[in-house]
């Protein structure tokens, strides 16, 4: 198995299930012209965050991590058209190249980009929430977990990305901070009573990775 195998794979079903979406191409466009890091979901990723906003039938959405708007765009257009989606963005520059790309989707109506750290936002930020969708620095996962939680109806989900860490997860000596971020993460995750939840490994054309998917009781 290689990666080259995965992101075959992954074409694949892009072609298969997604096809072309000019839209969604113009936003990758404009995030790699603009230096943008290539670390936003892929396209079937994005299409499983949108029917999982779909499957609980969501009506506002919370982001924690907006790069370019990609992700933003797939949850966004799950969303009914009084729906809201929150996006927190530490970086301006992203945010503005996010907002733009929002806009271009036509989606600047029911989604909105809040800039500054997401820890010195969440106070302010009203709930409840259908979805959480967490995808930031990773050393922060529990802090953006627990805050997550206390702003997320019953019956609502929260999709962390990137806990697979290409398997170090698995590694207790770790000192990669994002590593460690993520095992508290789970370690937060087993002691909270009011959440039950699971991760998944993922392969594809973002390498070896995972997600996990918890819902508030």
């Amino acid at each position: 198995m290689s990666e080259k195998l995965w992101s075959d794979v992954d074409m694949y079903l892009e072609g298969a299930l997604i096809g072309d979406d000019p839209v969604l191409e113009a936003t990758r466009k404009a995030s790699r012209a603009a230096g943008l890091p290539d670390i936003a979901v892929s396209p079937t990723q994005g299409k499983m965050l949108h029917l999982f906003a779909r499957m609980v039938g969501a009506r506002r959405v919370l982001e924690i991590g907006t790069l370019g708007g990609y992700s933003a765009i797939w949850l966004a257009r799950a969303l009914p058209a009084d729906g809201e989606l929150v996006s927190l963005e530490i970086d301006p520059m992203r945010a503005e190249i996010a907002r733009k790309n929002l806009a271009h989707a036509a989606l600047d109506g029911i989604a909105q980009v809040r800039v500054g750290a997401a820890l010195d936002l969440l106070p302010s930020v009203r709930g409840p929430f259908d979805l959480v969708f967490i995808d930031a620095d990773k050393p922060n996962n529990a802090n953006y977990f627990r805050a997550a939680v206390d702003l997320l109806r019953p019956g609502g989900v929260i999709v962390v990305d990137n806990v697979g860490r290409s398997g170090a997860v698995a590694d207790s000596a770790s000192t990669d901070e994002s590593v460690r971020g993520v095992r508290e993460l789970m370690t937060t995750i087993a002691a909270d009573p009011r959440v039950t939840a699971t991760a998944m490994q993922t392969v594809g054309s973002k390498g070896y990775d995972g997600f996990l998917l918890a819902m508030k009781k």
